[in-house]
């Protein structure tokens, strides 16, 4: 069942001393710096070619959140981030699938499973809602060879977002740090990183990030229960799919071009989720903790880590 074997912690208990000095001491810690600068030369560099090429395709848009920019953006910041990946897998003599990634499952039983869990959540946050008269989905804002184009679009750029931010808050550091802190106060950090970096995000809120840490911890759960991160990627782009295209709403506080409907979404902000858009509704809370009680009980814990420390 499991496709990685994620590190695990064990070992004789420590102290507190012996603990610090193993943070400073250990190559785990100097990799993961390394994998970090690696990856920002990479992805600036590979983000500085792709807009100079497309400068003259894109006449016109400028805003950083234009479709077409946001898209070569995100492919500059996955490409970097896998590209790093497969640069600490050469210096480490270790297969890249041991980042979380593995070829061999590739948008394969895991990943659709995600995307459904994506769209399930989406579409209960969305549904409970509307029950309460705060969101309508209106008449259709793209219609024809425009809807399909759109709905593909969307459907790539948000599986390029979820590959990169899957791979760099849940792959390489959460693999390595593990070695250090054990795989669960990792995860916390990594989510808390999470959170933090989305906060210059337009229209994000307090209760927003809030969300983005709650479900990176959920993500760290998927990963440590199937052994890898197609889930979560799945996860990852069907929900950002479902808020952005199917169902038209503010995505971490943006609506973008290109959305299906002229929905509306009024009401209290507890409900809603305010600016920050229906992952900061109270709603979400619910049903992501509702997730955390039922899928532990869908995937049990991988056989290898049944015994292994926290």
């Amino acid at each position: 069942m499991s496709d990685i074997n994620l590190p695990s912690g064990e070992g004789s208990p420590q102290t507190s001393t012996t603990a610090g000095n193993r943070l400073f001491k250990d190559p785990s810690v100097p990799f993961a710096l390394l994998y970090i600068c690696i990856y920002i030369a990479l992805s600036v560099g590979i983000s500085f070619a792709l807009q100079w090429i497309a400068a003259s395709l894109l006449a016109g848009e400028r805003s950083i959140y234009a479709p077409k920019i946001l898209a070569i953006s995100e492919a500059a910041l996955m490409t970097g981030a896998l590209a790093s990946g497969l640069v600490m897998a050469k210096l480490e003599a270790r297969p890249f699938g041991d980042y979380g990634l593995p070829g061999r499952s590739a948008f394969g039983k895991l990943f659709w499973q995600g995307a459904f869990f994506g769209l399930i959540e989406i579409s209960a946050v969305i549904g409970i809602i509307a029950m309460l008269g705060s969101y309508h989905f209106g008449g259709l804002a793209i219609h024809g060879v425009q809807l399909l184009r759109w709905a593909i679009f969307w459907a790539a750029c948000f599986v390029m977002v979820a590959l990169y931010e899957e791979f760099t808050f849940r792959g390489y550091l959460q693999f390595t740090i593990s070695r250090v802190i054990r795989f669960w106060p990792a995860a916390v950090l990594l989510s808390l990183a999470f959170g933090f970096v989305h906060r210059g995000n337009p229209g994000e809120s307090k209760w927003g990030l809030a969300g983005v840490v709650l479900v990176g911890l959920f993500w760290c759960l998927t990963l440590r229960r199937t052994g890898n991160l197609w889930f979560a990627v799945g996860m990852h782009a069907s929900f950002d799919f479902g808020e952005t295209f199917l169902y038209s709403v503010p995505d971490s506080g943006m609506v973008f071009p290109g959305h299906l409907s002229n929905a509306t979404l009024a009401g209290p902000a507890w409900l809603t989720g305010g600016s920050a858009g229906p992952e900061a509704s109270v709603c979400d809370f619910v049903v992501m903790l509702i997730f955390f009680f039922i899928f532990p009980r869908l995937y049990p814990a991988l056989r290898s880590h049944q015994d292994t420390s926290r």
